[in-house]
């Protein structure tokens, strides 16, 4: 975070290994709750249709990508089957790791697979998530990954899948679900389908080095970007620049704009959601939800900036998330103003932390990623 005085901390050459020795270990990945559901659903829905129990399922990413599971149990139980995929989460401190993943399938009357929660799935009570309150904490990739590996056995016909996590209430104790309105288990997540551990030392220098290798060809704009999803918009923003001009920065945004100013880039463009733009404005530059919260308050305070009401901003301000925030502007038609003076405010702040050695933009992106709501400069939305 910028301090009172407006100073940073000095500039240094980046801490990154120097030999073979001292480079550190590669971390192991792993897979997301969701993938492990939609390898579960498949296994039994495959025993619900040709009767034998598969030890090995293979399920496809989002990606693309085919990968194969082992099969801890599948049974036959009058007219359900079920099946467990058990979680390795690779070398992520991850609270699911070892979760026993669990789909119940059966048949249903009408057409598509229906998706339900069990035991140990949390429940949606409140707004702002981009799930229907009241339903199970499955997010929407994790939702299309089960929907998918179950219709390449059944076809046409209706499945009715629940997804269960025995001991899940337990394991949601050590997450942030209780304070987002996530009640009685884990929330099924994943966007890539894979876990990428999450390192401070080989995350932050992977950034780094990302940053080195755009300047070292001779570019002289970055474009940081939070995740995947940020990144497919940043490009789509910005055809113009080769693809090592965009970097998936998560949250090592200060580690970028310092190794950015270090080697002699001029310009930066930061693109991403309602959530980390809020952090951003209010001066947190490492993200990361354990690390750092959202200030809906600063939300509500720039809702009225921009003409909102008292009692919207009243709403802003006592919101459950930054999404919540976001739905509730976009609802008064006010996501544009809003929008863009948190990207003002952010792109102020990151200003300051360069010393203005970097020339400014900010874009925030829909939670699909793919279109700009609101940016800095107002060329950059949709006509």
């Amino acid at each position: 975070m910028i301090n009172g005085s407006g100073e940073l901390p000095p500039l240094r050459e980046p801490d990154l290994p120097r030999t073979a020795k001292d480079r550190p270990k590669a971390l192991r990945t792993g897979w997301t709750t969701g993938t492990c559901a939609s390898a579960a659903a498949k296994a039994a829905a495959q025993l619900l249709t040709t009767g034998v129990a598969p030890r090995w399922v293979e399920v496809g990413l989002p990606s693309g990508r085919r990968v194969t599971f082992a099969v801890q149990r599948a049974e036959r139980s009058g007219a359900t089957a079920e099946a467990v995929v058990v979680k390795d989460a690779g070398d992520d401190p991850d609270v699911t790791n070892g979760a026993h993943l669990t789909a119940t399938v059966g048949w249903h009357d009408g057409p598509g697979v229906r998706l339900a929660g069990g035991e140990g799935v949390g429940t949606v009570t409140r707004p702002g998530l981009g799930l229907d309150v009241g339903g199970p904490a499955i997010n929407p990739v994790p939702r299309e990954m089960i929907t998918q590996a179950v219709t390449e056995v059944v076809g046409e016909r209706g499945a009715h899948v629940v997804i269960s996590v025995p001991d899940g209430e337990r394991m949601a104790r050590k997450t942030t679900n209780r304070r987002l309105g996530i009640l009685g288990g884990i929330s099924i997540l994943g966007t890539t389908g894979i876990v990428r551990p999450f390192s401070t030392a080989s995350w932050r220098a992977s950034v780094m080095q990302a940053v080195q290798v755009a300047a070292a060809q001779g570019e002289s704009t970055i474009v940081l970007c939070t995740g995947g999803r940020t990144e497919k918009g940043a490009i789509t923003l910005l055809p113009e620049l080769p693809e090592v001009c965009f970097v998936e920065v998560g949250d090592f945004t200060g580690a970028a704009l310092r190794t950015a100013t270090e080697h002699g880039m001029r310009r930066v463009v930061f693109v991403g959601m309602v959530g980390k733009l809020t952090k951003l404005a209010a001066g947190i530059l490492m993200t990361h939800y354990t690390r750092s919260k959202v200030d809906t308050g600063l939300l509500g305070r720039l809702t009225r900036e921009v003409g909102g009401d008292a009692a919207l901003a009243a709403e802003v301000d006592a919101a459950n998330t930054a999404r919540h925030a976001y739905e509730l502007w976009e609802s008064a038609g006010l996501l544009s103003a809003a929008g863009h003076t948190l990207c003002v405010r952010a792109r102020d702040v990151l200003t300051a932390f360069t010393r203005g050695a970097l020339a400014t933009d900010v874009a925030m992106v829909d939670f699909t990623g793919r279109t700009v709501v609101a940016a800095t400069r107002p060329e950059w939305l949709p006509c």
